[in-house]
């Protein structure tokens, strides 16, 4: 291993006999295989690769973000790295201390303590009691389980076991750091100190790596990227670029969007109605994570029954509590649509930025006739989620505090 290098994974495989129990299962999970295949029944064996010749190597002081869809073989490469489980062939090297926080409450003894299951962590990574007593106090004032350190852990709510398992990977102060949907569980409170805690770290020169299908995180926080697709390493590379690539391989699957053909309670006369909003980069491609600040694409799909003359297209944007904070329609860009045939189609909303500040939001899309009558379709809501992002590009984020909708903006101070 170079001197630069903390992790080098070369050629890295896993295979997986289906059917048969596997060296990292439980032992319960054994006993259960037993029990349903008595008296030493052998069904024929067939395997899958989760991992296929991964290979790529992390710096020191990199943060790597991973991702990939379900089943793409995430999991099981953060296993192999963490020791969980042992590769088929390759090879997965980590320089200095590895710690790793792939489920909730990983490695917590459920009948010790909060307390004890700190020191028992600790010892595990090989931490002095001495060391581990200096970063116990930092580690229950980031965990915010003070009251029940003493508590058994099997007491414990899957929030509270993760809270407890992040701090105590985080402050133990590994080389290595590796993290599984750690954002997952948790209010937005504990999920901004992980992600500060992992900034940390980075600048104190540790590696982390990061899985998680919150991709605003990923590109706000990791300095690289890459892209697990069936077992292989489809992508290895900056991380924008990396999650553009991913997001275009869901291009015709519409899940950057919402269904609208099925909602009730919605107004109008019916001949013409909204089936289904996609959110799309300018370039077309889906975009499941619509951020502040991006250039975003509104494609609104409908279908007509007959011939509509002269309809209006438009929409309305609302706060979280109800707020309208803008109405907008085709005719105020001095746009005229004489007609709709019978048949699907759609309308494209350019919008170059999208100012709004990361939150919840709702649409209210409309298709009426001239002056608002008559409504042929009216109130269909969907929502839009808003996710953080360096706006001004000075490591700074936006968030709910800072109003509704930002402003681009420059401050220039002069002396005197």
């Amino acid at each position: 291993m170079t001197t630069t290098h903390s992790l080098e994974v070369q050629g890295l495989s896993k295979r997986y006999l289906l059917g048969q129990p596997q060296h990292d299962q439980m032992l319960r999970e054994r006993i259960v295989g037993m029990l349903k295949k008595p008296f030493g029944a052998r069904a024929e064996q067939e395997s899958i690769w989760a991992l296929r010749d991964v290979t790529f190597s992390a710096e020191v002081g990199e943060v790597l973000g991973i991702v990939g869809r379900n089943g793409a073989g995430k999991s099981t490469l953060l296993k192999i790295l963490s020791r969980v489980t042992y590769a088929t062939s390759g090879t997965a090297k980590a320089k200095g201390r590895v710690a790793s926080l792939l489920e909730v409450g990983t490695g917590f003894h459920d009948e010790l303590t909060g307390r004890e299951n700190v020191y028992l962590n600790g010892s595990i990574l090989g931490m002095k009691k001495r060391e581990i007593e200096q970063r116990f106090d930092a580690i229950v004032d980031f965990s915010g389980v003070e009251q029940f350190i003493d508590t058994p852990i099997k007491r414990y709510s899957s929030g509270m076991r993760l809270r407890l398992g992040f701090a105590v990977a985080a402050h133990l102060e590994p080389d290595v750091l590796i993290v599984d949907e750690v954002l997952a569980v948790g209010d937005a409170g504990f999920q901004k100190k992980c992600i500060n805690a992992m900034e940390g770290l980075r600048k104190g020169g540790r590696t982390v790596l990061f899985v998680s299908h919150n991709l605003a995180a990923v590109e706000n926080l990791c300095t690289r990227g890459i892209w697990i697709d069936g077992g292989r390493l489809r992508m290895d590379g900056d991380t924008k670029e990396v999650i553009t690539a991913y997001m275009g391989s869901f291009a015709g699957e519409r899940v950057a969007g919402s269904s609208l053909s099925d909602m009730s309670n919605r107004l109008g006369t019916g001949e013409i109605r909204y089936t289904s909003l996609e959110y799309l980069n300018p370039d077309g491609t889906p975009y499941a994570m619509t951020r502040s600040g991006d250039g975003v694409v509104l494609r609104l799909h409908y279908h007509a029954d007959a011939v509509i003359r002269d309809p209006s297209f438009g929409f309305q944007l609302y706060s979280s509590l109800g707020t309208l904070i803008t109405q907008v329609g085709h005719r105020l860009h001095g746009i005229d649509i004489p007609k709709v045939e019978p048949g699907d189609g759609y309308i494209d909303v350019e919008i170059e930025s999208l100012n709004l500040v990361p939150g919840s939001y709702s649409i209210a899309l409309w298709i009426t006739g001239p002056g608002g009558k008559p409504v042929y379709d009216g109130d269909v809501r969907t929502a839009l989620e808003v996710e953080v992002a360096d706006v001004y590009r000075s490591g700074r984020m936006l968030d709910s505090t800072h109003g509704l909708v930002y402003f681009p903006q420059r401050w220039k101070v002069r002396k005197g």
